[in-house]
């Protein structure tokens, strides 16, 4: 029997920092905005940084991660607990889901085709409500 382990991570003072800018806001960034908001703030962290840190934010379940319908990627913190997405493609307000009804398709799906050990990313696209009545 086999054991896999997570690599040990070093907990760094610009991981720290993305983390930390991330947790003040609600919004989705890009790692240029994200960097931009540290280097304003007086942080002296270098764009690569910021993305290798995102990375492994990601990594760990820390950061939600969204790629937009023109390819940017955006980064925001996470909630606890699988969840999906409901995006408006207006404003990007953005709204965390559950459903039972998903995750019991998105597992069928994969039983069906004689897949295992099957992860799934939920994105729903539409108008909000402020949006739609401006």
């Amino acid at each position: 029997m086999s054991t896999e382990t997570q690599p040990v991570r070093r907990h760094t003072r610009q991981r720290a920092a993305v983390a930390a800018a991330l947790e003040a806001t609600d919004e989705f960034l890009s790692a240029q905005d994200l960097h931009a908001a540290l280097r304003a703030g007086g942080d002296r962290i270098g764009l690569a940084t910021v993305y290798r840190s995102l990375q492994t934010l990601a990594e760990d379940g820390a950061v939600d991660v969204r790629r937009g319908e023109d390819g940017e990627v955006t980064y925001r913190r996470c909630s606890t607990g699988h969840h999906h997405h409901l995006v408006c493609r207006v404003c990007g307000r953005t709204v965390e889901v559950e459903s039972r009804v998903v995750e019991r398709w998105a597992a069928g799906v994969a039983r069906d085709s004689g897949f295992v050990d099957a992860v799934h990313t939920v994105e729903i696209t539409g108008t909000c409500p402020g949006c739609a009545d401006g």
